[in-house]
């Protein structure tokens, strides 16, 4: 492996934990409804699991409203329990061939658990960019140990790796500060 290779495969998973994140970030509920909140839930459908947004379409009509509108009639049931079940902690209304979903405001103690939660989010993208680091430097020290490498290229190349390791930190937490600011927002 070289040190280009060891390189681009420490970005790329740096970016993968990004993108985990940011997936994660829209399952967390701000002042405003969004798909992102119930696409993931897990439904019993068809005698597999599979996800909200493989069965149905999901619009939000108003802000604080989610509509899912089932491709199957018989999945409605199934929607609606799987909804219950999850951590939402909010009741479906199933109207004709839909369901909808009304979210309250929020309360102000409310709002501070999920920035805590998001904190919590971000705090495990960072271990997770840290691991990545780490990996990358033994990489690069079994490189240089195995020859080829000189010691002006492992040093250069450490220095690339944590420049990575800065970069997609400080991305967690600009995508924190959003995400927080996104919630507060009454």
């Amino acid at each position: 492996m070289t040190l280009d290779d060891i390189l681009l495969e420490a970005e790329e998973k740096m970016e993968k934990t990004e993108q985990v994140l940011l997936h994660e970030f829209a399952g967390v509920r701000t002042g405003k409804a969004s798909p992102g909140l119930v696409e993931g839930i897990v439904v019993d459908a068809y005698g597999s699991q599979m996800r909200v947004r493989e069965l149905a379409g999901i619009t939000t009509p108003e802000p604080r409203m989610l509509v899912i509108q089932p491709w199957d009639a018989n999945m409605l049931h199934p929607i609606e329990k799987a909804i219950q079940k999850s951590s939402l902690g909010i009741n479906p209304a199933i109207d004709k061939k839909i369901i909808r979903l009304v979210f309250p405001e929020l309360s102000t103690e409310r709002r501070q658990e999920f920035v805590k939660i998001v904190k919590k989010m971000a705090e495990d993208a960072r271990v997770a960019v840290r691991h990545i680091r780490r990996d990358a430097l033994e990489h690069l020290k079994k490189a240089a140990k195995a020859g080829g490498v000189t010691e002006d290229e492992e040093e250069h190349a450490e220095k690339e790796v944590q420049k990575l390791h800065d970069q997609y930190i400080a991305k967690v937490d600009d995508h924190v500060v959003k995400k927080e600011k996104e919630i507060l927002t009454v």
